[in-house]
């Protein structure tokens, strides 16, 4: 019993810090379905982790490069950097501009986020229409729905660190650039 009442209060503190930071600072902000911490995480640590986890789920969705330089630690690094790819803030702006050409309406929804110690791990959905270009290609209109899970190393309340992994397999087949 003592831990359902832990349980319930560490999701109604939760609850309560997303809940007025929204309101009050950036309603904007995208804010995960699902919420998991510590059940003694300090509330005002817990605010300043999901607000930079939610800063940048929100610039993949938006594409707005400002929320990515108020989500990332000028020593930003991407601890799974794809080939090709500029480390730093610069390799996330990149990425975005490219894939909001492919995929003009893209959405992200950030199903579920963790916070434990100095990590937040964020598990996204991304779905929109390919109707822009990808690698020269001209998108039909194609539904794109695929998943990304992030894992954030968060210090002094930005990202410092990312490892990431996302099904790009299914968005390729999605959009036509690989065979099923």
């Amino acid at each position: 019993m003592r831990s359902l009442i832990s349980g319930l209060l560490a999701a109604t503190v939760t609850a309560t810090v997303l809940s007025q930071h929204a309101v009050a600072a950036e309603p904007a902000l995208l804010t995960p379905t699902v919420l998991i911490s510590d059940p003694g995480a300090d509330p005002q640590r817990l605010q300043t982790q999901t607000l930079a986890a939610r800063r940048y789920a929100t610039f993949w969705s938006s594409g707005d490069p400002q929320l990515a330089r108020e989500a990332l630690a000028p020593d930003f690094m991407d601890r799974a950097l794809p080939p090709g790819r500029a480390q730093g803030i610069a390799g996330p702006l990149a990425a975005s501009t490219a894939f909001h050409a492919a995929v003009p309406d893209l959405k992200c929804e950030v199903r579920q986020m963790i916070v434990s110690g100095d990590r937040v791990v964020s598990h996204l959905r991304f779905t929109g229409h390919f109707s822009g270009t990808f690698n020269g290609v001209k998108g039909q209109g194609q539904a794109v729905d695929f998943i990304a899970t992030d894992i954030y190393r968060i210090a002094d309340g930005r990202i410092a660190e990312n490892w990431h992994l996302e099904d790009n397999l299914t968005f390729l087949q999605q959009i036509g650039v690989v065979g099923h």
